[in-house]
């Protein structure tokens, strides 16, 4: 009998016994604080699943069946120019609107697929730390001195982020790259024109179908607000063409498919959210029905969604409880609490901002309005750059799913990273503003 897994078992047992025995149900924050978890995770189902992660999901299928180990390793892996790696990594999120979650399974899969670990977590805090709406809005409703901070604080720690993760598992990365330095060249299946067509249009659309209302009614921003779904419309027939001329589908599904999401576009013209999950189902049938790379797109979109969804909504329950949820009476801990910690620019002010902010959850561009909100109750500017680098790059559901792709080790160093970075960006900058 293997004992250390029985107390292990044994433990985990005891711990929720302990806890429901002695659950302060009759407690007012208690209550509040339960139901404010699963009212993020309804917000979270509601607002960011179907339009956030799913095609993420889709997206990172594209990278582990399309993108060739051989196109990964030759841009982020062991035969990759350092200067390249990182350069590509680290401004990778001005084109992604995507949190720290949505980011997971784009994460996983280059990191399946042969990426250096440098590279990779230097992909992993660049997508959701400077996707571009972010950091226009930042600058404008934040202050134009805070966006740049954001912009130049971001890019310089998924580099230095990446560089000493590399350097602290030197020896390890040193036996992956040999070992894809000794791989023979492979010959693309596909013109990489046609791959990279294919993800653009995919990333187009999780762009477009996230696109956040402005503040103002008129303007460029407006124009793009008040016909994204118009646009998103006219990637999705890009989508269909590419299904058939790239990914090989099966025609007649494809057809099909389109054909019932038109039908229903034009039913259900004011909700577009429904045409969207009729293509979203119509994908999975023609894909279903595909053989081949079709199918095998299927099976590691799949895959990802089963590794990561299960361990997203624990995250978000424990996530509300513990700091609740913005429409919600609060979690455990009090807002007050957290406004009154992070006022000043102390060195504790700074910490707190940084571990406070990497364990909430932040949808994208949900940190502004929560950080104007705490600036507003007295929040020093130092603290607000420190929450601003450590919040939307980390939350507690994505430090769960970097747990399992990468092992808690090398989990636990980057979030120390992040957060000491963090600390140490904002109390400067604090000093110096």
């Amino acid at each position: 009998m293997n004992w250390k897994e029985e107390y292990k078992s044994f433990l985990w047992i005891s711990g929720f016994f302990l806890f429901a025995y002695f659950m302060p149900i009759e407690s007012e924050i208690f209550k509040n604080a339960v139901i404010d978890a699963f009212n993020l995770a309804k917000w979270y189902a509601q607002e960011h699943v179907l339009l956030c992660l799913i095609p993420a999901f889709f997206i990172a299928g594209v990278i582990a069946v399309f993108v060739s180990q051989a196109s990964v390793i030759k841009y982020f892996g062991g035969k990759a120019k350092k200067w390249v790696a990182y350069l590509v990594a680290s401004v990778s999120g001005t084109i992604l609107a995507v949190c720290s979650c949505t980011v997971l399974p784009l994460f996983s899969s280059i990191h399946k697929r042969g990426a250096g670990l440098g590279p990779a977590i230097a992909f992993l805090y660049s997508g959701p730390a400077i996707n571009i709406l972010a950091i226009i809005l930042t600058a404008r409703i934040l202050g134009f001195e805070l966006g740049i901070a954001r912009v130049i604080g971001a890019v310089t720690f998924s580099v230095l982020i990446g560089l000493i993760m590399s350097f602290i598992y030197r020896k390890e990365e040193k036996e992956r790259a040999d070992a894809q330095l000794a791989m023979p060249e492979v010959e693309e299946p596909r013109p990489i024109w046609q791959t990279a067509l294919h993800f653009f249009i995919l990333v187009a659309i999780l762009v477009f179908v996230n696109w956040g209302k402005p503040d103002t009614q008129e303007g460029f921003w407006n124009f793009m607000f008040v016909n994204k779904w118009f646009i998103t419309g006219l990637f999705g027939f890009g989508f269909a063409l590419s299904m058939i001329f790239i990914v090989k589908a099966k025609k007649l599904f494809v057809l099909i498919g389109t054909a019932a999401v038109i039908i229903a576009a034009v039913i259900f013209y004011s909700n577009p959210l429904i045409p969207f999950v009729v293509a979203v189902a119509a994908t999975t049938i023609v894909l279903t029905f595909s053989e081949g790379e079709p199918n095998q797109w299927l099976g590691e979109t799949w895959g990802f969604t089963k590794q990561i969804m299960p361990l997203l909504g624990a995250g978000v329950l424990v996530a509300g409880f513990l700091l609740g949820s913005a429409e919600g009476s609060g979690g455990i801990i009090p807002n007050e609490w957290i406004a009154a910690l992070v006022g000043g620019n102390s060195l504790f002010s700074n910490l707190f901002a940084s571990v406070a902010g990497a364990f909430m959850y932040f949808a994208t561009l949900t940190e502004i309005p929560i950080l104007q909100g705490l600036i507003n109750n007295g929040m020093g500017k130092g603290p607000a750059l420190a929450l601003l680098l450590a919040g939307p790059a980390l939350s507690l559901p994505n430090m769960l799913v970097i747990r399992s792709v990468i092992g808690t080790q090398k989990t636990v160093v980057f979030v120390s990273l992040v957060i000491a970075m963090s600390t140490i960006t904002g109390l400067i900058y604090g000093n110096l503003f």
